[in-house]
């Protein structure tokens, strides 16, 4: 089975800011200005054609920084991606101007994909009839709640047909009937062997429906395989956390940041400081 995306050793670096004056000086100074942020650091992994991976971890391990990566709407700040096909990316509200209507956002999302008129009016009853929002497709979206966001970008992404469909947390709004749908259409999508990255807090959605597992953890690769295995290891970690006491919670969250902003931490240090919980969690054992 042929690849779809490589990723090689992508990582994605943020510059904060205290002030505004502070981007000029990272502009002028030799050195730059300013505290690093690594969303991402150092991930390598490939999909294949059929593969259905979901992206598990934590809040802020940087699950959405990669689906923006993979569907091409941020670029890495170092690393190679190689993408084998078109993609969408499906979330709340991705890609859509609230100013214009649902209809209007169709129009300009299709031909921003470089559909042409025709092609377009074609699949207009189709992405409408998807997204069950009745007249609201001719409102202005930011008259839209966050459920009939998510079903109109659902519809669109599903309805153009990519080779590879992100979803991050799009099924995490709106009813269970049309969270049905979408997951009928997804294994539509996994039956033409289309390769689908599908992010969600919902473990159970994840073993349902996904094959592989990427789990990341401080913007790095914690483990990938498949969910059987690596689906377990996440949920121990999260039981673990979850033990700890407020002040091992805090040392553990420090610690992450640390990594975040780049100051990267050996195996050896890390031992020397006997941090047991640390370690049993995994985290310090890079």
């Amino acid at each position: 089975m042929s690849t779809s995306v490589v990723l090689k050793n992508v990582t994605k670096r943020y510059k904060m800011y205290k002030k505004t004056t502070d981007k000029l000086l990272d502009l002028v100074l030799p050195n730059g200005y300013g505290k690093d942020f690594y969303a991402l650091q150092n991930i390598s992994f490939q999909a294949e054609h059929g593969d259905i991976i979901g992206i598990i971890g934590v809040n802020g391990a940087g699950k959405s920084t990669i689906s923006n990566i993979i569907s091409g709407i941020i670029p890495p700040s170092s690393g190679t991606i190689d993408i084998n096909g078109d993609a969408a990316l499906i979330s709340i509200g991705a890609g859509l101007n609230n100013q214009l209507s649902g209809r209007e956002n169709i129009e300009l999302k299709c031909l921003m994909l470089g559909f042409k008129k025709q092609e377009i009016q074609d699949l207009m009853p189709e992405i409408i009839e998807f997204a069950e929002i009745g007249e609201f497709i001719d409102q202005p979206v930011k008259k839209y709640s966050s459920g009939m966001k998510s079903r109109l970008g659902f519809a669109i992404s599903v309805n153009i047909n990519p080779d590879i469909l992100i979803i991050d947390e799009a099924l995490s709004v709106g009813d269970k009937i049309f969270a049905q749908k979408c997951l009928d259409k997804m294994n539509s999508f996994k039956e033409k062997g289309k390769t689908i990255f599908f992010i969600s807090h919902s473990i159970g959605q994840i073993k349902e429906f996904c094959q592989k597992a990427l789990w990341l953890e401080a913007g790095e690769v914690r483990a990938y395989g498949p969910v059987a295995e690596v689906v377990p290891q996440y949920e121990q970690f999260v039981k673990e956390f979850n033990k700890m006491s407020k002040e091992e919670k805090k040392q553990f969250n420090l610690k992450v940041m640390e990594k975040r902003s780049g100051k990267l931490r050996t195996a050896e240090t890390d031992l020397a400081e006997g941090k047991s919980k640390g370690k049993r969690l995994g985290i310090f054992n890079r």
